[in-house]
């Protein structure tokens, strides 16, 4: 697969705020699986690790924030811990069509799409590699 740019070098505003770095067994194949489900562009290269085997560093952009992927490396230190307690969240306002491109790729269900007691509609989604992920389309303000 030939890496994905986004129209050139990567806006410096997908490297704002917090970057999340998740490690899960088969970075490749995240990446290749989050280019379906929820519309990844590649922002560069991925890098190997000395033995070829595992991908150390990938950097993936998500409706305009970055997300970095690599495989575990336990031997130095990093090693593959379950996705429990944090939710990748995507915001946007059209959350249906988001919704369902993930699902079709192979997400699963874990709270439906609908509207959430706060006003928002809101859905609860776990991906292949075991990492949760939400959608949410915010309620019109006014």
């Amino acid at each position: 697969m030939q890496d994905v740019k986004q129209n050139g070098p990567v806006s410096m505003d997908a490297m704002n705020g917090v970057i999340p770095y998740v490690a899960v067994e088969g970075a490749s194949s995240a990446a290749e699986f989050y280019i379906k489900a929820f519309g990844a562009l590649e922002a560069g290269p991925r890098m190997a690790s000395d033995d070829g085997k595992r991908k150390m560093h990938i950097h993936l952009i998500i409706n305009g924030g970055s997300l970095m992927l690599s495989d575990p490396f336990p031997e130095y230190g990093q090693e593959l811990q379950p996705s429990h307690s944090y939710t990748m969240t995507i915001v946007v306002a059209d959350g249906q069509s988001w919704w369902d491109r993930a699902v079709a790729a192979g997400c699963e269900v874990k709270m439906p799409f609908a509207k959430a007691p706060w006003g928002d509609i809101y859905g609860g989604l776990r991906d292949p590699f075991r990492v949760n992920w939400a959608v949410n389309q915010p309620a019109p303000r006014g």
